[in-house]
């Protein structure tokens, strides 16, 4: 793959702040015509650099303002065990991330709820019915300090 150049890094900041700004803005704000700089942002997409283009919503103002975040330590870590789980978490809507880890623990998911009684609804219909796992941990998040989705190029 090649690297980015400074033109390529600038613009992928502005489509990280403002995704529905037009092509001539954004050829305004990184110093070119906007025929090149479209033609830059296709090549961008067909690299796969660019993965898709979307909304950022507030959790709380769509009524999910509880963020749990859950340690899971597996049974065994075989790979169909590995599998098994990460098939199971992609379906569900509440995951928002989830990672396979090194230390103590296998994965971590963050999960977001509307309530408490949504996130018992979660753990006791979803994820303690699943084979294969020998521990969960919650945590709840109290405040959030940081939140970003945009990468620090």
């Amino acid at each position: 793959m090649a690297e980015l150049d400074d033109i390529d890094r600038k613009i992928l900041t502005l489509l990280q702040q403002d995704s529905r700004m037009t092509m001539q803005e954004i050829s305004d704000k990184v110093g070119l015509s906007p025929s090149p700089c479209h033609r830059r942002i296709k090549i961008l997409e067909e690299r796969g650099v660019i993965t898709r283009y979307g909304a950022t919503l507030d959790q709380r103002a769509v009524g999910l303002p509880v963020s749990v975040f859950v340690s899971i330590k597996l049974v065994r870590q075989k790979e169909e065990d590995l599998e098994r789980f990460a098939k199971a978490v992609a379906g569900w809507r509440e995951v928002l991330e989830c990672y396979l880890m090194t230390g103590h623990r296998d994965y971590l998911l963050r999960v977001v709820v509307s309530d408490l009684a949504a996130y018992n609804d979660f753990l006791k219909q979803k994820l303690t019915r699943l084979d294969g796992i020998s521990s969960i941990e919650s945590s709840f998040a109290l405040d959030q300090i940081k939140y970003a989705n945009a990468l620090p190029l």
